[in-house]
C-alpha cells in the first residue's frame, strides 16, 4: 500500500500577489510529489498483485477553499482527478487507488493558516458542530487499504468532514 499524505498551503496568497517560487512551490508538494512517488513505486505495486494507494485531498479540492488559498485548492483537485485516472488505468493491475478527503481537522494546518473566528465559525457550519481530528481520518485510510474491508471499491473520495458538504 502506498499512502500520499504530503501537503500543505505554504501560506495564505491573494492570486494577485502570489508569485511564481510560491505557484511552484506548492504545486511541487501537493501535485508533483505525488505524481513522482506513484510512478517511482508502481513497480512494486504491480509486482504485489494486490495493492492499494491512498491520496489525501482536501474538502478545498470541491469547495474551492477559503481566500488565498487558491492554488493549494486546485492542486488538491488535481490529485483528486488523478487518482480517478489511476484507478481506471491500474485496475488490471490489481491496484485500487482512492482518496481521503478531510475537512476542517484540528491540526498544525490550521493553527498556521486559519485565525480562531475562522475556525470557530467553520465549525459552527458543520452539522456535528466539531471540527475533525486526526482520529477521526486514520480509519478512512486503514479501510481504504485493507482488500477485505475495500476490495471492491476504487476511484472514490471518501470525504471526512462532520458533515460540512451537505449544509
Amino acid at each position: 500500500m502506498l499512502v500520499n499524505n504530503a501537503g500543505t498551503m505554504v501560506g495564505r496568497f491573494p492570486a494577485g500577489e502570489l508569485t511564481d517560487e510560491q505557484y511552484e512551490q506548492i504545486v511541487h508538494l501537493n501535485q508533483t510529489s505525488v505524481m513522482e512517488v506513484t510512478r517511482g513505486l508502481l513497480p512494486l505495486l504491480r509486482a504485489a498483485g494486490q495493492a492499494a494507494i491512498v491520496n489525501t485531498v482536501s474538502i478545498s479540492a470541491r469547495t474551492g477553499g477559503s481566500p488565498g488559498s487558491a492554488i493549494y485548492s486546485a492542486s488538491k483537485a488535481f490529485v483528486a482527478t488523478y487518482s480517478k485516472a489511476l484507478a481506471r488505468e491500474l485496475a488490471p493491475d490489481g491496484i485500487r487507488v482512492n482518496c481521503v478527503s478531510p475537512g476542517t481537522i484540528s491540526t498544525d494546518f490550521h493553527e498556521r493558516y486559519s485565525s480562531r473566528e475562522k475556525l470557530e465559525q467553520t465549525r459552527k457550519s458543520i452539522p456535528l458542530q466539531r471540527l475533525g481530528t486526526p482520529e477521526d481520518c486514520a480509519p478512512a485510510y486503514l479501510f481504504l487499504a485493507a482488500p477485505l474491508l475495500s476490495g471492491y471499491i476504487t476511484g472514490q473520495v471518501l470525504e471526512i468532514n462532520g458533515g460540512q458538504l451537505i449544509c
